[in-house]
């Protein structure tokens, strides 16, 4: 596996079993890859994406994402988000960032994570339905829905499928309970 992102005239790539972020001017179209950001602990990135706001590089490894500095490369990169606790494990497969929020697509179990880029807290949690077998990618859209690429349909088993997650999310103060509806609307191919 491997992953692509731009910042501005920079492409930065990361590939499976290696430890470095690889920097690529688009200034200079035919040259090699000059920079690199090393981020030692890194073993084996999955994903990377950007968020143009805090211009920060989030990178997935199975069990972790990372948030490494575009700008800086003084800046120790950051071990940011571990994916395993006593209570709760998910293995990443994809990253995508909108304004502020990453959202992560995890293919064990198959769910979505919100988190803020900004604070960590955890947005939303959504678990896909017992007929998705594997997430492959997603992406918030404009509308506060969610996009994603899987395979398993509800009666057509194995195949590729995208779907639109509908999250409504609504806070009753006094019970200070979170309820969740997830509804979608299915395209295969």
């Amino acid at each position: 596996m491997y992953g692509i992102t731009q910042l501005d005239n920079i492409v930065y790539l990361v590939c499976e079993m290696s430890s470095v972020i690889w920097k690529f001017s688009l200034d200079d179209p035919g040259s090699q890859a000059s920079e690199y950001i090393n981020v030692e602990e890194m073993s084996n990135p999955r994903d990377i994406v950007v968020c143009r706001r805090d211009r920060q590089l989030y990178v997935a490894e199975l069990d972790c994402i990372w948030r490494v500095s575009a700008d800086d490369c003084s800046d120790v990169p950051e071990k940011w988000l571990p994916t395993g606790s006593t209570t709760d494990t998910f293995h990443i497969r994809s990253l995508s960032v909108t304004s502020g929020r990453l959202l992560v697509m995890s293919h064990d179990p198959p769910r979505l994570l919100q988190y803020s880029t900004i604070d960590k807290q955890l947005l939303h949690d959504v678990m896909m339905p017992d007929y998705m077998k594997s997430l492959y990618h997603g992406v918030e859209t404009t509308r506060d829905t969610f996009v994603v690429c899987h395979t398993g349909m509800p009666k057509n088993g194995q195949r590729w499928a995208v779907s639109e997650q509908f999250t409504c999310s609504c806070v009753m103060s006094f019970y200070r309970v979170l309820l969740l509806l997830t509804i979608e609307t299915i395209v295969s191919f």
